[in-house]
């Protein structure tokens, strides 16, 4: 994936981007802590038969918002209709893991037309988030110790491994670069920073419990992968995504995988949206051929 950083003009920011790849759009977002750095196993096994588009969320990356930003989850679903817009983006093929599963569900929910499939990994779902084993983090953020952490992790590679070892299967292997990719642009400004903590301190549930209705009116096709080793988000909540979604075809579970599987088992990830953009592929060319 292209590293270079490419900016949307939106009502709600500059938003960060970058692509590579060519044909049909393919909208992959990241959860809290990371950004469009999350995606770069991935994108590169996905290039040729897509146009590969990672976003930072605002707070995140290097999107860059006003400092009165409504940044919760709704206003991030917003950001990404706007965003597609932005791009003259007709439709899309979303992707999200963590925060950006529960942020994907209400962007589909309110613009299904926007929406050709959709693949939802891990993340927040309908009443689970917060969720318990996060609380703790909520908890440093709101006392003042949660930021100074964060600057230690800058520095010291083990800290910032062991800090965030329960969202990997292996964190031993994680390297220290690309974990200050995900937190360097958190504390690049006293902006950016509060930016941030204002998303952390947005967490609601009732965003994502509110749009069931909706969900259960879903047709777009919609491919659920999940790892069953996740300490935030049990394999339970798959199953409420398939059961919720009409246009949810399977669930693809990952033996043993935890929250940031796509960095971790990118070959597995790849393998399971290329099957699921070969299926819908398969009725459009039947439909030429008769």
């Amino acid at each position: 994936m292209a590293s270079l950083k490419r900016f949307a003009s939106t009502p709600f920011g500059e938003i960060a981007y970058s692509e590579s790849g060519s044909g049909p759009a393919a909208l992959f977002v990241h959860g809290i802590f990371h950004n469009g750095h999350l995606w770069r196993h991935v994108i590169p096994g996905l290039s040729d038969i897509r146009r590969c588009i990672a976003v930072d969320l605002m707070g995140h990356g290097d999107t860059r918002t006003a400092p009165d930003q409504d940044l919760s989850f709704n206003g991030q679903a917003d950001m990404l209709e706007a965003f597609c817009t932005a791009l003259q983006l007709d439709q899309v093929d979303v992707i999200s893991n963590d925060s950006a599963t529960g942020i994907a569900t209400i962007f589909a929910a309110r613009h299904p037309e926007r929406i050709r499939s959709l693949v939802l990994t891990n993340g927040d779902v309908h009443d689970n988030w917060p969720p318990a084993s996060f609380e703790r983090t909520r908890k440093a953020a709101a006392q003042g110790s949660l930021v100074p952490a964060m600057r230690q992790m800058l520095t010291d590679a083990e800290f910032a491994r062991a800090s965030f070892a329960i969202g990997y299967q292996h964190p031993e292997r994680i390297s220290h670069e690309d974990l200050r990719a995900s937190i360097a642009p958190l504390l690049s400004s006293e902006q950016r920073t509060g930016e941030f903590l204002r998303f952390m301190h947005a967490m609601d549930s009732s965003q994502t419990i509110v749009i069931e209705p909706q969900l259960k009116k879903l047709k777009a096709p919609t491919l659920v992968v999940w790892g069953t080793a996740d300490e935030f988000f049990d394999v339970k909540w798959a199953y409420w995504l398939k059961d919720t979604i009409p246009g949810c075809s399977r669930v693809v579970e990952l033996e043993g995988a935890k929250l940031f599987f796509p960095e971790e088992r990118s070959d597995e990830l790849i393998d399971a949206i290329r099957d699921h953009w070969h299926a819908l592929a398969a009725p459009a060319r039947s439909a030429r051929s008769a």
